[in-house]
């Protein structure tokens, strides 16, 4: 369905969810606090956040610590806000803390293969989550980096492999299709991971297309509107938008909206504005992610229980038709 109008119902429920998903947010800050006791006494497990500001990572150290209140230990969660450097400092307390295991999710995949040398060589068990260590253009995401006790990731390619071949039932079929992408942010592996697949699913399906323009939307909301406004204004022929992130696709509906544009939008990751989009048809389709399902598996990993080195879980691929197959955890 294409985008149109937002009925009243539709703007007092996208406030509604607002307001929850800010109290969330204040409610995640509060946990980059150097430690949060799951439950006194219980031994110590490190998180090493991207950034609790953005809401996905928010809910990964959620379910982090869910897991480890639910096992009897305190969960250690510390805040990169976006930073390399900070990160690597954060690493590095959690290693002079003593606590029994880290979990890192890396800014940099290339990066944290060194952090995962420095964890190791202090005898910690050492997981990532949500994105792969090492180079994602030559690692595959189940070839888990050596080191790591585990690696508790959804399949990126495989996500952006499923919005492609969502994307192949909502483009004209009678012509070349024009498609524009909305990126992440630069240095995160994502980025590539989701744009591979994407094409892939395309390809699979034999469809026609070009993609015409990629700009980053920074992961933002504010970001993904502000980009789909520039290619607009360059290319207003765009029949789809793929935003690699359900933050990023609400800001581009704002834009295709705003330019009176037929274009289809998809975006990544099952977001509850996101779902509450879908069914509004204001989006008409995403990838279904769990985070803090993620931050369970990483945790668990670093506990000891036993399964593969890579963890994961279902991704399908929704549209108005199934989108109650996903509960939005961010």
């Amino acid at each position: 369905m294409r985008w149109r109008p937002l009925p009243l119902l539709f703007c007092a429920l996208v406030f509604a969810v607002a307001i929850a998903a800010l109290a969330g947010l204040r409610h995640a800050a509060s946990a980059s606090a150097p430690a949060v006791a799951a439950r006194a006494g219980g031994p110590r497990y490190g998180l090493s956040s991207v950034g609790l500001s953005y809401p996905f990572a928010a809910a990964i150290a959620k379910g982090f610590s869910d897991a480890a209140a639910e096992a009897g230990a305190t969960a250690v969660i510390l805040d990169a806000q976006g930073d390399v450097q900070k990160q690597a400092n954060d690493i590095d307390d959690l290693v002079a803390q003593g606590v029994k295991g880290v979990a890192i999710m890396p800014l940099d995949s290339v990066v944290a293969q060194s952090w995962v040398q420095r964890v190791g060589r202090a005898d910690i068990p050492v997981a990532a989550v949500a994105a792969l260590v090492g180079d994602p253009k030559t690692r595959r995401i189940d070839d888990v980096y050596p080191g790591l006790v585990a690696l508790a990731s959804q399949d990126e390619v495989a996500a952006g492999e499923a919005a492609g071949k969502l994307a192949t039932r909502l483009l004209p079929q009678d012509r070349t299709a024009r498609i524009a992408i909305i990126e992440g942010a630069a240095g995160f592996p994502e980025v590539e991971q989701r744009a591979r697949g994407f094409r892939q699913g395309l390809d699979a399906a034999g469809i026609r297309y070009h993609v015409v323009a990629a700009q980053p939307g920074n992961w933002t909301s504010e970001g993904g509107e502000a980009a789909c406004q520039n290619i607009l204004a360059a290319q207003p022929g765009i029949d789809l938008f793929f935003n690699e992130a359900d933050d990023m696709v609400i800001g581009c509906a704002r834009a295709v909206r705003a330019a009176g544009s037929k274009a289809r939008l998809i975006g990544v990751g099952g977001s509850k504005l996101a779902i509450a989009s879908i069914k509004a048809g204001a989006v008409d389709g995403t990838v279904c992610f769990k985070p803090e399902a993620l931050g369970a598996l990483a945790f668990r990993a670093l506990a000891g229980e036993a399964g593969p080195r890579f963890r994961t879980y279902p991704i399908p691929a929704v549209t108005q038709a199934n989108v109650a197959e996903c509960v939005g955890q961010w």
